[in-house]
């Protein structure tokens, strides 16, 4: 029979032997931790307003990637001209503007009708957003790309290598970008396409591209280029020297980790710059024509109607605002999860 002082003795043990088996738990989760990018993504998922911008943004993309579904389960396409068609011939008055409240807004419409022609607004929209946004995911890849592959050569090897790339990327820096786009791209596609033929779409695609991948990288580049000068004579890349890792290891396991953090937030500001200036260019006619759907088109078209149907700028217009802002803030939340010092 077990006397008392010999349970408790018991019972103690078992508790200190309890204790001690979570102080060596705590002690293992203390020195396990967690890398860079888990604790990035737990100071993310606390920030409300970063997860709600990233909704936001991964929403229009899927939307825009479902464009034609959406338009087949709607029944209709952003070219046909729906006046022609039967069925559709009372939705524009004596004077072509859409009939009915708000720019033509119906169960038919649901955001109208284009003033005119009576192209659908809402599959207009949904087309303008698709070509806005993977034209400027491609521009915006290519101008990181660049950026940092530039910027990392003229930081790390410094010297001459330095002070050409420096000066090639003042020089690009030189030109005025909004007139530069307006007068060269027509040269663009009248390298292709004679004046008498009409520039396939296509052709005005990748031009917009060429063009604005030539003038975007140099901030980037600039950028990525004082990141690596400060970065080049640290103690841990001067210790894989003296270990024999070759330059392009060092580069690729040293440097480009420390400075992914401004490539990414710089990244998330300069998609959005690329979608306005798309529409920008669309909007003085030198980018995407009719009857394509862009959204700078829709402003341009909006333009000319706003006094008789300021509605139809209403829908494109609160969709890039929406996008913009939302872009705008998921690229402070990044930039505040990895780097918490810089928190707002």
């Amino acid at each position: 029979m077990t006397s008392p002082i010999e349970t408790e003795g018991a019972d103690s043990s078992v508790a200190l032997d309890k204790n001690t088996a979570t102080e060596k738990g705590a002690a293992g989760d203390a020195v396990t931790g967690r890398s860079p990018g888990q604790l990035m993504w737990a100071r993310f998922k606390r920030d409300r307003t970063g997860l709600i911008s990233a909704v936001v943004v991964i929403a229009f993309f899927v939307i825009s990637a479902l464009a034609p579904v959406i338009s087949w389960l709607y029944g209709k396409d952003p070219y046909t001209l729906y006046p022609g068609e039967e069925g559709y011939e009372d939705i524009l008055d004596d004077f072509s503007m859409p009939i009915g409240t708000f720019g033509g807004v119906s169960g038919e419409f649901w955001f109208g009708v284009e003033p005119d022609v009576g192209r659908d607004v809402f599959t207009m929209l949904l087309y303008g957003i698709r070509t806005s946004l993977y034209m400027a995911l491609v521009i915006t890849v290519l101008m990181v790309l660049t950026g940092v592959i530039i910027g990392m050569v003229a930081g790390y090897f410094g010297g001459k290598v330095d002070y050409w790339l420096s000066r090639i990327t003042d020089f690009f820096l030189a030109f005025p970008q909004q007139l530069f786009f307006i007068a060269f791209m027509p040269v663009v596609t009248a390298m292709f396409v004679s004046p008498k033929d009409e520039t396939p779409t296509y052709l005005r695609a990748v031009a917009i591209i060429l063009v604005m991948w030539f003038l975007g990288w140099m901030g980037l580049a600039r950028l990525v280029r004082s990141s690596v000068l400060s970065l080049r004579e640290r103690e841990f890349v001067e210790a894989a020297k003296v270990s024999g890792a070759s330059r392009w290891r060092i580069v690729r396991k040293e440097i480009l980790p420390n400075i992914v953090t401004p490539i990414l937030v710089q990244g998330t500001y300069m998609l959005p710059s690329s979608i306005l200036t798309i529409a920008f260019l669309s909007y003085v006619g030198v980018g995407f024509v009719e009857p394509t759907p862009d959204w700078g088109r829709m402003f341009a078209i909006g333009a000319e109607n706003y006094e008789q149907n300021p509605a139809f700028m209403f829908f494109p217009g609160i969709a890039m605002v929406v996008f913009i802002l939302a872009f705008n803030l998921l690229g402070d939340s990044v930039r505040d999860a990895f780097d918490p010092k810089t928190g707002r």
